[in-house]
């Protein structure tokens, strides 16, 4: 297993990255609890593939578990799955000492650690995340939440896990669509901060959506060491974080567009929105002109939503899907920033972007969509 160590002082832990890592779960909890007792919430996809191999390994560790399995999808991530959760929780009598496994991808990741930071005012909970998706981003970093009408994650609180296990295994049962929404996140990171880790999905890409294990490692904790130096650095997003929401502003405005559906996943309203960003770069003039075809080509060559005319349905105008970005978190002073580049690998974040510049761009990628 690698380690990929998060620095924070007494909220410091790890994020435990491999192959058959989920047998081995009880192993790795069992020190942390205080009883022998575990709440996991779930969805019902995840419950259904997954559940009773997690609960074997608690089991032969002599955790006992209760579980709760919600609907799966973006839709969960709102104000009544949360209430039932909490809800849930406290009639299992969960206490602050005890231990809440959040075992999904982003959004039961995101909900569950929402929950466990308001039950009691903070329980530790631990993040077992089976989407690449989660197991690069969203489950690392203490970002937890629920998407609001105005917006996608405005309602939240940093919660901090006790302890990451990402099992790569586990990615095998993932449909095409959803692993490589997921892999949207990891070419960000590229995108924002290494140039040489593009360079390696360049090359490794297919080999990495194919199966392979090593490469799907590697990815992983590539990522998430990128992830965990920005947020030791910048734990509540006061500055240099928001260069991990790369793609997000426009990715963001394109899922309430959507109406958080299946539509558009999130991964992939991550991926157009760095090809936007990185193309708004570049008529700025702050980039060469070559960057956003680059990133487009290994976007498709990967077989990944690009445009906005790879998305199915109408959409809103520019000036509508303008008015949807100004919900942004990264909004200050009724001032909208982006996450803009210098080339890839060299993101910076920058508030003096003209809305008309903006709503260029947008227009003209409506029209391609016509």
């Amino acid at each position: 297993m690698e380690i990929v160590h998060v620095p924070l002082g007494d909220r410091a832990y790890d994020i435990g990255i491999g192959s058959g890592i989920l047998a081995r779960a009880g192993y790795r909890i069992a020190p942390l609890l205080t009883r022998p007792r575990v709440a996991i919430i779930t969805d019902e996809t995840v419950a259904a593939l997954h559940l009773p191999a997690l609960t074997a390994a608690l089991d032969a560790e002599g955790i006992a578990t209760v579980a709760l399995s919600l609907p799966a999808g973006e839709a969960t991530k709102s104000w009544p799955h949360l209430t039932r959760t909490v809800e849930w929780l406290l009639e299992q009598k969960i206490e602050r000492n005890d231990v809440i496994i959040a075992f999904g991808g982003g959004v039961i990741g995101d909900l569950a650690g929402f929950a466990a930071a308001i039950l009691r005012r903070g329980v530790r909970f631990v993040q077992i995340p089976t989407t690449l998706l989660a197991q690069v981003d969203s489950s690392v970093g203490g970002k937890t939440g629920i998407n609001s009408t105005a917006g996608k994650n405005l309602i939240g609180a940093f919660h901090q896990p006790t302890l990451v296990l990402a099992d790569v295994d586990i990615l095998g049962t993932l449909t095409p669509r959803d692993f490589l929404a997921g892999y949207g996140e990891v070419v960000k990171y590229g995108l924002l901060g290494d140039f040489d880790f593009f360079e390696w999905l360049e090359q490794n890409g297919p080999a990495l959506a194919a199966g392979d294990v090593g490469a799907r490692i590697a990815a992983v904790k590539w990522s998430c060491q990128m992830k965990a130096d920005i947020v030791s650095r910048d734990e509540t997003e006061q500055g240099e974080r928001a260069l991990l929401n790369l793609g997000h502003t426009f990715g963001h405005a394109l899922e309430a567009a959507t109406g958080y559906s299946d539509r558009l996943l999130h991964g992939e309203g991550v991926a157009i929105g760095c090809a936007l960003a990185i193309e708004l770069s570049a008529r700025m003039g702050l980039c060469s002109q070559e960057d956003p075809s680059r990133v487009r080509a290994h976007l498709r060559q990967m077989g990944m939503k690009v445009d906005l005319a790879d998305i199915s349905g109408d959409l809103p105008s520019a000036e509508g899907l303008l008015d949807l970005m100004g919900q942004d978190k990264k909004v200050v002073s009724g001032q909208l920033r982006f996450i803009l580049t210098r080339g890839i690998g060299r993101a910076f974040v920058t508030a003096d972007v003209p809305s008309a510049t903006v709503l260029r761009l947008l227009r003209d990628e409506l029209g391609r969509n016509v």
